[in-house]
């Protein structure tokens, strides 16, 4: 089982998109540099070609990012409101923020919280304006914990 903490939410959501604008930045470039190649010597039509090759990856990444950057901005939206209920369970039990894991990087209902070596599952309102947390037990007890 997976626990994040207060730290890997704060760091680590935007990683897969940054990795995409790495790729997508890297395409840009190797398209000019074909271009300048092209232009300079237009009787080889390989740069061409090769131009025609990086063109349409670039245009596919780019179609990967819009699709990444929408469910990516929900998944943001849902784990800005994680980190406040951490907050909130490190205070109400006297805590530190990095103390407290939870093994979803979401905010719904039925997560699982642990500190102090023990496990509660976490039940939301409706509204979502309160919790409780109820003493569980784990099947699995291997924890894998990104920091």
């Amino acid at each position: 089982m997976t626990f994040y903490t207060d730290h890997y939410l704060a760091t680590h959501q935007q990683f897969d998109t940054l990795i995409n604008y790495t790729i997508i930045l890297t395409l840009l470039v190797l398209l000019l540099g074909t271009l300048l190649y092209y232009f300079h010597h237009q009787l080889q039509t390989k740069y061409r070609d090769l131009g025609i090759i990086i063109l349409l990856l670039l245009l596919i990444f780019c179609g990967l990012q819009v699709t990444n950057m929408e469910k990516s901005q929900a998944q943001y939206f849902q784990s800005t409101q994680m980190r406040p209920f951490i907050r909130a369970v490190a205070r109400d039990h006297h805590l530190k923020p990095s103390q407290v894991l939870v093994n979803s990087t979401t905010l719904n209902d039925g997560i699982i919280v642990r500190f102090k070596k023990q496990d509660y599952r976490v039940n939301f309102s409706p509204n979502e304006d309160n919790y409780t947390l109820t003493r569980t037990h784990v099947v699995d007890h291997r924890v894998n914990i990104q920091d």
